[in-house]
């Protein structure tokens, strides 16, 4: 199956295969179940379409929850097609509902923004920041992009930028701020893994961890040409870079 479908994931061809919207030779069967050549397998692309949100592969997709619900709440989108949507996030915007901020994330604002993407998981949602950083995140309109840029994710071949230039290995939690406290150099702002007090005080005043993704770059799923986006620095973060310049 994953050979014949490759723009699905096999997490997502094991359930539908589960729910029995594949059949082999007309009937239900087990991911496990091994085929020899001759067999016949039927997919029907409009049986696994979800009802309410109309995108072809979404069939048994949660209905959205309360903490999952529809906001009206700005997006600052850099750049949208019907594959994409790069957003540039500001601090203090939680990527995706969780303990303590069931609502007002910015996944209640993508449903409110692009009503279709209650039919894929997380919205769309392929990585995250961190509340308080700042820069550009990728969101996937249909669930082939989505397994598109997942596996971009696993292959590096998405590339995203700071001004102190780290290149991610992996999507590990707090990963550029556990390695650069982990050499003695933490992030400005890092009440975490930072210091409560650097020897400057425009950096100790500094509210939030001084952490921007500038740059994103990556190929797109439908076109497979390279794109790349940038986001100037917020207004907060300039700031603190002028004043220590100066």
């Amino acid at each position: 199956m994953a050979k014949l479908f490759p723009e699905h994931s096999r997490s997502r061809l094991q359930g539908w295969l589960k729910q029995e919207l594949i059949l082999l030779d007309g009937a239900a069967a087990e991911g496990k179940r091994k085929v020899y050549g001759g067999e016949r397998i039927q997919f029907d692309a409009a049986a696994v379409t979800c009802p309410r949100s109309g995108i072809p592969g979404t069939q048994g997709a949660p209905a959205p929850t309360l903490e999952s619900a529809a906001e009206d709440i700005a997006l600052n989108v850099v750049f949208e097609d019907e594959h994409l949507i790069v957003i540039d996030k500001p601090a203090g915007l939680v990527v995706h509902p969780g303990n303590g901020n069931a609502s007002g994330t910015m996944l209640n604002g993508l449903l409110h923004h692009a009503p279709q993407l209650a039919g894929i998981p997380r919205a769309g949602i392929v990585h995250r920041l961190d509340k308080d950083t700042s820069g550009l995140l990728v969101v996937a309109k249909t669930l082939t992009a989505q397994t598109d840029l997942v596996r971009q994710m696993q292959a590096r071949t998405v590339k995203k930028s700071t001004l102190l230039e780290c290149r991610l290995e992996t999507g590990r939690t707090h990963q550029i701020r556990v390695h650069l406290a982990s050499i003695k150099h933490p992030l400005a702002g890092d009440a975490v893994y930072g210091k409560s007090r650097s020897g400057d005080a425009r950096l100790d005043a500094f509210p939030r961890q001084a952490l921007h993704a500038w740059r994103l770059a990556l190929i797109h799923p439908a076109s497979g040409v390279e794109m790349a986006w940038e986001a100037p620095l917020p207004e907060d973060f300039a700031n603190l870079l002028a004043a220590l310049r100066g």
